[in-house]
């Protein structure tokens, strides 16, 4: 399976929500709302965590959520269980995804990006499963320019050691306008939290005509 090389540790997910407190109650909620903003039909969302999205989704919202960190996974599910959104939860990756072509109306992912070992096979896979009319919506953390950018190029290696392969300086436009099956629809890079995670990108992707 594509990124199998990755480790997951419990304690990243044990200290997960704590760590994230002031970003989901604070800097979060007016993106995540961004990701969940009339979204009907059939919703896949990658990269489920411990659950951060669920409270943003409507319900009776047909959710469908894949999360291949075993400890994740259960944290997600006990946020789940406390959820009005009936979400079926699987364990798998993002760029392996089992469901079949043409699956779903939207994808969104929020903050997995970083963490893959390498984004094409996601993309490839987003795409695959995504309708003709669909749409990709995205929020995740990128590279800043000059000297914080250069900055996160230094601490990554030793960062994605004790964040789960967090990889701080990832470039997420460039990688979708050189899909040959995504288009960019919208994008923004909001200043939203502080070094070394500062920068993200934020937007939404169709499928190429």
């Amino acid at each position: 399976m594509p990124g199998a090389d990755i480790e997951f540790h419990p304690v990243v997910a044990a200290l997960y929500d704590r760590v994230q407190w002031y970003f989901e109650r604070v800097q979060a909620p007016e993106h995540r709302e961004y990701l969940a903003a009339g979204l009907d039909g059939r919703v896949l969302e990658i990269g489920v965590g411990t659950g951060a999205m669920l409270p943003y989704y409507e319900a009776g919202t047909d959710v469908h959520g894949v999360e291949p960190d075993p400890a994740m996974w259960r944290r997600a599910r006990e946020t789940a269980a406390d959820s009005d959104v009936d979400v079926q939860l699987v364990s798998a990756r993002g760029e392996s995804l089992p469901y079949e072509d043409d699956a779903f109306d939207y994808v969104v992912e929020c903050g997995v990006f970083c963490s893959v070992p390498s984004m094409e096979p996601m993309l490839a896979e987003i795409a695959r499963v995504l309708r003709d009319d669909g749409e990709f919506r995205f929020l995740d953390h990128v590279r800043s320019d000059g000297l914080i950018g250069r900055s996160q190029d230094a601490l990554t290696p030793l960062w994605r050691r004790i964040g789960g392969n967090c990889h701080l300086n990832r470039r997420v436009r460039p990688l979708i306008e050189a899909s040959d099956r995504l288009t960019l629809a919208e994008f923004d890079r909001p200043t939203i939290g502080y070094w070394p995670i500062r920068e993200f990108a934020r937007g939404t992707a169709t499928l190429c005509d």
